[in-house]
């Protein structure tokens, strides 16, 4: 929205960004305006090109800006192999900037979402405000490299999950990314990307795909119920780089959710349902459909429902590269 890109940014030593400054076809107010009269809040971008000697000078204004507009959340991106040209980004220097800036964002009322950021350490037991970052190969990765492979986030729940929040940025669609570079695809089913909304924490999610591409699939349905804020916690199985399947309990109401997925083999196993609380379920599954992999017809996803209870059992089968998720939602 802001003033400094251009298509050369990436490569654009200590690159010149405005903080406050929208370009000449974008009026910040007015997108904001029209996101408030449609219940939708906006989320602030401040990249940095990791010239913090420009962001620096701004950071107050450019933060001032967004608590003005009402905007309440800010995703803080410091792209570049060193910070200012010269500072690694895990160095001394580095851990003092994020703190700053994570000070900063506190007095201006705004929760931060780091990309390219240091190590988690705990920040957030302080500063409540330190709600998520990225820290990791993310879902960008499978535009414009060879991809993720179907083991990559098998490993992550064992290993960048154990620091805390991570914003992978899942939910993507459009597997076969036809809008994408050169073609490239996604090494998932659309079935697991559902279910990285619960095997992947973050009290901030997004849904990184183009809005056209969630038109006419019931399985956005899951992303519209699934929540972000969790009050309990199981892990029902797992091996590292092979399988794990999660459940978290919403923390605003009695339901449960499941995320299930495997690396690039296929797999079938059952699991107790023994986790509910008393009473009635409906458990709303959206599962890879017969003969999905992530190689082969990777988008269709099987939507079914059942009753359960704390008695039941529930079979989870999952294509190569493949996941489930479920709602159980209360009766």
């Amino acid at each position: 929205w802001n003033k400094g890109w251009t298509p050369a940014w990436y490569e654009n030593a200590m690159h010149m960004f405005s903080f406050t400054k929208s370009t000449d076809d974008f009026n910040l107010e007015e997108v904001v305006k029209y996101g408030d009269s449609k219940g939708v809040k906006l989320i602030g971008y401040h990249e940095t090109g990791s010239n913090l000697i420009n962001y620096l000078t701004q950071i107050d204004s450019g933060m001032a800006l967004y608590q003005k507009m009402g905007i309440h959340d800010i995703k803080i991106g410091q792209v570049g192999s060193r910070l200012n040209m010269k500072e690694w980004h895990h160095g001394q220097f580095g851990v003092n900037y994020y703190r700053y800036v994570l000070k900063k964002a506190a007095e201006y009322q705004l929760a931060v979402n780091f990309h390219e950021p240091i190590k988690d350490t705990g920040e957030r037991r302080t500063y409540p405000n330190m709600m998520s970052r990225e820290g990791a190969r993310g879902m960008e990765y499978d535009a414009w490299s060879d991809g993720n492979p179907p083991d990559h986030t098998l490993k992550l729940v064992f290993t960048r999950m154990l620091a805390g929040p991570m914003d992978f940025t899942p939910g993507i669609f459009d597997l076969n990314e036809e809008q994408g570079f050169n073609n490239r695809s996604v090494h998932t089913t659309l079935a697991k990307q559902l279910a990285y909304y619960v095997t992947l924490y973050s009290p901030i999610q997004m849904l990184a795909d183009l809005p056209d591409n969630y038109d006419g699939y019931p399985a956005f349905q899951f992303l519209k119920d699934v929540p972000v804020d969790w009050d309990d916690t199981k892990v029902l199985n797992g091996e590292i780089g092979e399988y794990v399947t999660t459940v978290r309990k919403d923390r605003k109401s009695d339901d449960w959710y499941l995320g299930s997925m495997t690396n690039e083999e296929g797999r079938e196993f059952t699991v107790s349902l023994d986790f509910l609380g008393e009473g009635n379920y409906e458990a709303q599954i959206y599962a890879d459909a017969p003969g999905t992999t992530w190689q082969n017809e990777p988008e269709k996803v099987a939507v079914s429902t059942v009753p359960v209870d704390k008695t039941s059992t529930l079979p989870i089968t999952l294509g190569a590269g493949g996941g489930m998720a479920v709602r159980f939602k209360k009766l």
